[in-house]
């Protein structure tokens, strides 16, 4: 298989932009959890933002370059999660509101860090610090990149951040109808989307807010 300089730059750019958005992620859940009272993830060095302590090698690294290099093999990409304790969370709120604040914090920090770049590369646009070249790629590995993150952790499919959600919110008797199957097969039923027409459907809403998010973001760049 040839390979040029450009495919081995654009994989190692899409995996450099994967590792800090994953730290990002993953830095969320450690941080709420944290100052909810669970020292978990701090007495694992969790709550930080250096990708060493929230990266997994064959997750993040290994199998994300395959996939870049490998033609119709879909992006599958993991960070490392964040262990959390529920029973060492502090009681000024339900279990449940913890387990919430906690699942949502890793989706939430994606879209903050899409915020935050955004922000960014409209102030070095407005003063002439970035060019049009160098804007759209930066829109590309990190813009679209997070909102598509926090789309898929929010499907509702445990390991997912969706599914830790569904958990709390579902009625009892809903929860204890669904949620052994969906934690006994998620893993597989998520494999299934990425390789399957199924995924493209249900990330859609997160294609169509990212076109129009890097629409917006690009007419501030001079072209």
């Amino acid at each position: 298989m040839d390979v040029s300089n450009e495919q081995v730059r654009q994989a190692l750019l899409s995996v450099v932009a994967f590792v800090l958005s994953v730290s990002f992620h993953e830095f969320g859940h450690a941080f709420v959890a944290d100052k909810l009272g669970d020292g978990l993830p701090r007495a694992q060095g969790r709550v930080t933002l250096s990708p060493l302590r929230h990266i997994d090698l064959l997750g993040t690294i290994i199998v994300p370059l395959m996939a870049t290099f490998a033609s119709g093999v879909p992006f599958i990409a993991w960070g490392k999660p964040v262990q959390t304790n529920p029973n060492a969370m502090t009681r000024r709120f339900p279990r449940v509101l913890n387990n919430l604040m906690v699942s949502v914090a890793g989706p939430l920090m994606n879209l903050l860090l899409a915020v935050a770049i955004s922000v960014a590369l409209v102030a070095l646009a407005k003063t002439g610090h970035i060019d049009h070249s160098l804007a759209a790629q930066i829109v590309r590995f990190m813009v679209v990149l997070n909102i598509s993150l926090m789309f898929f952790n929010l499907l509702p499919i445990p390991p997912l951040d969706g599914g830790a959600i569904l958990a709390v919110i579902l009625p009892e008797r809903l929860a204890t109808l669904l949620l052994p199957p969906l934690q006994r097969y998620g893993m597989l039923i998520i494999l299934i989307l990425f390789v399957t027409p199924l995924g493209s459907l249900l990330m859609r809403p997160a294609g169509r807010l990212a076109a129009a998010w890097s629409e917006i973001l690009m007419q501030f760049v001079p072209g």
